[in-house]
């Protein structure tokens, strides 16, 4: 698969098959994400990985997932939930460009992941609060974004549309996730 591909492929994904990753896996996506571009080439980006046992458990539970189709699209602890978890976190009061880090790492991770057969969920949503407990974060550091991943259970299709249709993505009656995206033509000026 090239890099092309990918980037057409890519999905977000709320259902997972319940199978662990293997470690070396979960490396690939963390080496995806420390060479992504970032500003000043500062590297101020910070991961840690929830794999397993109780404390994937109490991640999860802090976690919130795709509001347009709730319940259906809800992961189910150990019946459709994700099997880790990449941590993205920063020193506090860093220039709101480290969002744009972040994103670019997240970007890097579900390409490499999408090119694995794996399935990713970009999460903004979640109990920083709680989970910076939970995850014994120093006070130093905040919370950016979660991604979670596994090998998915769902094939959601993407729908070009035009600029005066709703990208609010959604749910057929067989059950399929249809996310919408726009147009070259109704999002792009040539100047």
């Amino acid at each position: 698969m090239n890099v092309s591909e990918a980037v057409f492929k890519r999905r977000t994904i709320r259902r997972y098959k319940q199978q662990p990753l293997e470690k070396g896996l979960l490396e690939i996506l963390l080496d995806a994400a420390r060479v992504a571009p970032c500003g000043g080439n500062m590297q101020h980006i910070r991961y840690s990985v929830v794999s397993g046992g109780e404390l994937l458990k109490k991640v999860f539970a802090e976690t919130m997932w795709g509001a347009w189709v709730k319940p259906a699209r809800s992961p189910i602890f150990g019946k459709t939930s994700p099997a880790a978890f990449i941590v993205l976190s920063a020193r506090s009061g860093l220039p709101v460009t480290v969002h744009a880090d972040a994103g670019a790492a997240i970007q890097s991770m579900y390409l490499a992941a999408t090119e694995l057969g794996l399935g990713c969920c970009w999460i903004g949503a979640f109990n920083r609060t709680v989970l910076s407990t939970i995850l014994a974060v120093p006070q130093d550091m905040e919370l950016l974004y979660l991604l979670a991943v596994g090998y998915p259970d769902e094939a959601p299709l993407r729908e070009d549309i035009g600029i005066e249709q709703s990208s609010k993505y959604y749910l057929d009656e067989a059950d399929v996730l249809h996310v919408p995206k726009y147009k070259r033509e109704a999002i792009v000026t040539w100047l």
